[in-house]
């Protein structure tokens, strides 16, 4: 298990998950725990790609389908992007066409089983056809965004689009047009 910083203490009466940015609405959403586990369910078979070369092929992940956040709190016509904001600051950016993938989820359950807190417990996205670090673990919150920006990892050197089919570990090997100026 890889993660950044020390692995968050889960408050359930304080958690909460949050839409925001660039909403039709023009307003912040927010669901709490109970709220947010009420929320229609889906269950998806995808790959699950680390950029330290090890892959778990074919898991099951049950949780809220990105969809499902997409149909509740539609974004702005001219959204392109999406920020996904976890404990502690984390964040990890996503083009709108890939965090709408039928098969992105906010994962509850990994092959039937609740996820640890060492997984990401409560929450964590799982974005099967790019690298893990586009799938943070306890996330809070969606941002919605008119234009890419780096999230934590691009920051530090890894790619902006992440693709594990094309070998995109790190920024040196972007082309132009694969994200934002560093």
């Amino acid at each position: 298990m890889l993660h950044y910083g020390p692995v968050p203490r889960f408050k359930p009466l304080t958690w909460d998950f949050q839409v925001f940015g660039a909403t039709a609405s023009a307003e912040k959403h927010r669901w709490d725990f109970e709220g947010f586990h009420e929320l229609p369910r889906t269950t998806v078979r995808g790959d699950f790609h680390c950029v330290t070369r090890f892959s778990m092929l074919d898991s099951e992940w049950s949780g809220v389908a990105a969809g499902t956040i997409l149909d509740l709190v539609p974004p702005t016509p001219d959204t392109t992007h999406v920020m996904v904001w976890a404990e502690y600051g984390y964040s990890a950016n996503l083009r709108l066409a890939d965090f709408a993938d039928s098969r992105t989820v906010f994962a509850t359950h990994h092959n039937g089983e609740p996820l640890t807190v060492e997984h990401g417990f409560p929450v964590r996205l799982v974005v099967p056809h790019l690298y893990a670090w586009k799938g943070p673990k306890w996330v809070r919150a969606v941002e919605y965004m008119r234009a890419d920006r780096r999230g934590f990892w691009e920051e530090r050197g890894y790619h902006n689009l992440a693709d594990p089919w094309a070998e995109q570990r790190y920024s040196y090997q972007e082309k132009p047009g694969d994200g934002p100026l560093r």
